[in-house]
């Protein structure tokens, strides 16, 4: 069974790599990156499940506010490229 989660899970940011490199726009990129850093942060709490160890899921923490500082920073690149202050 956890052969077939890691597996889908592995497709899923498989698909999201390649939207990143060929996302038509750079608000593609990052909705993909996005995308990657929430299936990361499921890959990591499935392996706390697995391996029983609930350290895991303070890393999946401090990861997922990683990526959402991350999200807002590229959010306001892209906000402040579109008003041309770039």
């Amino acid at each position: 069974m956890n052969i077939i989660v890691f597996s889908l899970m592995g497709l899923g940011i498989l698909f999201a790599v390649i939207r990143m490199i060929v996302g038509p726009k750079l608000s593609d990129r990052v909705v993909s990156l996005d995308t990657v850093n929430m299936i990361v942060i499921g890959v990591i709490a499935v392996l706390a499940t697995v391996l029983k160890n609930a350290m895991y899921l303070d890393v999946a923490l401090i990861y997922a506010v990683l990526a959402f500082l991350e999200t807002i920073v590229f959010a306001r690149y892209l906000e402040g490229k579109k008003d041309g202050n770039s």
